[in-house]
């Protein structure tokens, strides 16, 4: 199999740069040992004004078929006689990848000792390969390349022969490739793509794979338009590593349209602590003040938005009242956790089919969380900043629009009997704000008028006649299913009868 990268310069920035990219000397032939065979790397032609380099991969047939032996590792797609008669040695493959990454590995990471400024330069470069595996044709090949930012995508489908042309084509095109790009771009959309393409790979798929596909993706996999076959196809359809790779790709999509980085957004879980507050028992007291609001609003369908490690889906799960469970949270770590208490690979169908598990962001409108009977939202909002409430507000109240809305956020009066907490400090590293219980209060009040809810405060944990709660609850009901974002909207916002204690905003 062979694969030819070619650019063009001038004097002043000639072509023969792309030897010190590849790290392998124009004026030199090079062979490499790789698992299946060698590879070589020459250069037809290196002048100033026209450099290529090639990559030609002789496969040995008797290590393909050694290596191949178990289901999932001959490499080609074909069963009886495949290890025998198969396209492995003449197209480019995830063979081809594998020696794509090992002989240019530096130049694949975007680096370069000798010149560490080129890495980052684009230079115009034409991609050849001469026999490439298609599986979905020349349109797929053309819906993978051309959103990535080449000029010239060109897929040539290869006859079956030549002299029979009422045999029709194969599955195979003549690749050509023409664009101003990195260098690094290029190799890391080659080592994705072309077993892609191929729609096969001849190693076993671990769970690092996922790491691999990220790492060659950084930069164009998360916004691609066909993010999901290409993760499905290179993680050869293993359900788990795909979804897994699919929402660690959504993470890096919320954070590039928050411009933040991924570690800012997929902070939920501090794994150096447990998030539930000391003393524990206040936990506990929250989850039961949810789960006597939840039967007391009559729900069934469930949405526990921010469901974080997974406590209060487990004391769902446990009551056959509620017939469909959802947590979503935007960090993966915090889903995985989730899975993990709920044991939901061992879990039973009936009490799978229960429950269902979405990585998204509040910061967004979900089509997904509408037609619910309630919505919870536990200890979720300061963990946001201020100005991103209005997001959040019109997602659930406006968009997704819940029956019943449970809100609970720490009461920051409480924090002067935390004999641990320093003065001034919030309960949780993370937590953008705290509010007292006039301010949760307002903030409630407007939220209900303007989306047509009433809404009532619950304390949870031991009422302090001084300083309140420690954590306060509001529940919204729906009181005008019409009334979406609608500041004039003339809606009753009630509130508990309770007569405030000594201390208490009213």
């Amino acid at each position: 199999m062979f694969l030819t990268i070619s650019t063009t310069g001038s004097p002043e920035r000639p072509a023969t740069d792309l030897g010190y990219l590849l790290h392998k000397h124009p004026g030199k032939t090079q062979a490499f040992s790789t698992s299946h065979g060698t590879a070589h790397v020459f250069y037809p032609e290196a002048s100033a004004q026209r450099c290529t380099a090639a990559l030609l991969l002789e496969v040995d047939p008797v290590a393909l078929v050694r290596r191949g032996r178990g289901k999932g590792r001959g490499g080609a797609p074909d069963a009886a006689l495949a290890q025998y008669v198969n396209d492995r040695p003449y197209a480019a493959s995830s063979l081809l990848a594998v020696a794509l990454s090992g002989v240019f590995r530096t130049a694949l990471k975007g680096q370069c000792a000798l010149r560490p400024e080129l890495p980052e330069q684009t230079r115009p470069l034409r991609v050849e390969i001469p026999v490439l595996p298609a599986r979905g044709g020349a349109r797929l090949v053309h819906r993978l390349f051309e959103p990535l930012g080449w000029d010239l995508v060109q897929a040539d489908p290869v006859p079956l022969d030549e002299q029979f042309p009422e045999w029709g084509d194969s599955r195979y095109v003549r690749l050509v490739l023409e664009g101003e790009l990195r260098l690094a771009d290029a190799l890391r959309q080659l080592y994705v793509l072309l077993p892609v393409l191929d729609d096969a790979k001849h190693y076993w798929i671990s769970p690092d794979e996922v790491d691999k596909l990220l790492r060659a993706g950084d930069g164009w996999l998360a916004a691609h338009p066909e993010n999901g076959l290409i993760t499905s196809r290179y993680l050869a359809r293993h359900k788990r590593l795909t979804q897994d790779a699919i929402e660690r790709l959504e993470l890096v999509r919320l954070a590039e349209a928050d411009g933040s980085e991924v570690e800012e957004i997929d902070n939920a879980v501090d794994e150096t602590r447990d998030t539930e507050e000391r003393p524990v028992p206040l936990a506990v007291r929250r989850r039961e003040a949810i789960l006597a609001a939840l039967r007391g609003a009559g729900a069934q369908r469930v949405l526990d938005l921010g469901c974080g490690q997974g406590q209060l889906l487990q004391a769902l799960l446990g009551d056959p009242a509620y017939s469909e469970i959802v947590g979503m949270d935007v960090s993966v770590r915090a889903l995985q956790i989730a899975a993990r208490r709920l044991r939901l690979d061992r879990m039973g169908e009936r009490q799978s089919a229960r429950l269902k598990l979405l990585q998204g962001s509040l910061a967004y409108t979900d089509k997904r969380l509408a037609g619910y009977d309630a919505a919870v939202l536990s200890e979720v909002i300061e963990h946001l900043d201020p100005e991103r409430l209005p997001a959040l507000e019109y997602a659930v109240f406006g968009s997704a629009r819940p029956r019943t809305v449970l809100v609970t956020t720490p009461n920051v009066e409480y924090n002067v009997r935390w004999e641990t907490l320093p003065a001034g400090h919030v309960r949780h590293s993370d937590h953008r704000f705290e509010w007292n219980r006039a301010e949760f209060r307002a903030w409630a009040d407007e939220v209900a008028r303007r989306h047509g809810y009433g809404v009532r405060y619950v304390p949870v944990g031991d009422d302090d006649p001084e300083v309140g709660p420690p954590t306060q609850m509001a529940v919204f009901t729906q009181s005008d299913p019409t009334a979406v974002d609608d500041p004039t909207a003339a809606t009753d916002t009630t509130h508990s009868t309770d007569t405030p204690k000594e201390g208490e905003a009213a």
